[in-house]
């Protein structure tokens, strides 16, 4: 008889599974078909599993709702993207990379300032309002002082959640203040390179005292983009969304077109310059992507 459950962690050829309504996770082997499926295996998936005696078998992973490459995980809710106040300081380019990412793998995403407490929150203001402004939940927090704490936990119950960001932002720092006494490795700031030297490694979804599961991710250093087609890249832009109905060409990529309603929102400042340039930026490596991929 088969059981249902979710793989919370894979580690050493096993996938660790918690069955539907049990509060222990089981070691399980997959069986060959489930080995040699294309899309592989990832920790978030929906299982059917047999069991033999202390251990089972994967007997088959149900349909994924969401899939992320980087970090490896499925059907995801919301991902939890976290940038310092400083040490390392904002980098928007970076936090708006991520995010089409996110837009494109359709997940909700929560923008979480950590390390609030190291800065005056006048200088922030500008960061959480355009983000804000944009439709995206923004959350300030400090790991050290336990700021935003509530209102993170209270964001993560219920849902499955990705945390990501760049090394030394206190991810694992956050996780630990969510989740009293759970043992994560915390990134250390290097001085010398203003890095992370310490990450998390292992990817696994975290069971939460409050509901809901939250996976710990390694940071990210690079976010390739090159999967996503030029057409597709503006729709992860939601300020776009209304004001391309009102373009002349249907399928504009609001770069060299006229009469282009989200040039003329630049202009109006309905959409923000910094924004759209890092948009520009990423349409032109997709056509660099393409041209490579077509030489």
């Amino acid at each position: 008889m088969y059981e249902n459950g979710r793989i919370l962690r894979i580690s050493g050829g096993l996938c660790w599974v918690l069955p539907d309504g049990d509060e222990e996770t089981l070691p399980c082997v997959a069986r060959g078909n489930v080995k040699r499926r294309e899309e592989g295996v990832a920790v978030g998936d929906y299982v059917r599993i047999s069991r033999e005696g202390d251990a089972g078998v994967v007997e088959e992973v149900l349909p994924r709702r969401t899939y992320l490459i980087r970090p490896n995980v499925s059907n995801v809710d919301q991902a939890i993207v976290v940038v310092a106040a400083t040490q390392p300081d904002p980098n928007p380019y970076f936090l708006d990379r991520f995010l089409v990412l996110v837009e494109h793998s359709r997940l909700d995403a929560v923008i979480c300032i950590n390390k609030v407490d190291l800065v005056e929150p006048e200088s922030l203001r500008w960061l959480l309002e355009l983000y804000s402004r944009i439709g995206y939940t923004t959350i300030s927090t400090s790991a050290r002082t336990g700021k935003g704490i509530q209102t993170l936990s209270a964001v993560l119950a219920g849902k499955t959640s990705v945390f990501a960001g760049p090394s030394g932002v206190g991810k694992s720092a956050l996780l630990n203040m969510v989740q009293p006494g759970h043992d994560l490795a915390e990134g250390e700031l290097s001085e010398r390179i203003g890095r992370g030297r310490h990450t998390t490694r292992e990817v696994r979804l975290i069971p939460l005292g409050a509901g809901g599961l939250v996976a710990d991710t390694p940071g990210f250093s690079s976010l390739d983009i090159t999967g996503i087609a030029l057409r597709d890249l503006a729709h992860a832009f939601p300020e776009f969304a209304r004001l391309s109905l009102e373009c002349r060409f249907a399928g504009c990529l609001h770069d060299r077109e006229p009469d282009c309603a989200v040039k003329d929102g630049v202009e109006t400042s309905m959409v923000d310059t910094g924004r759209y340039s890092h948009y520009l930026r990423f349409l032109e490596e997709l056509r660099e992507a393409e041209r490579r991929q077509y030489k």
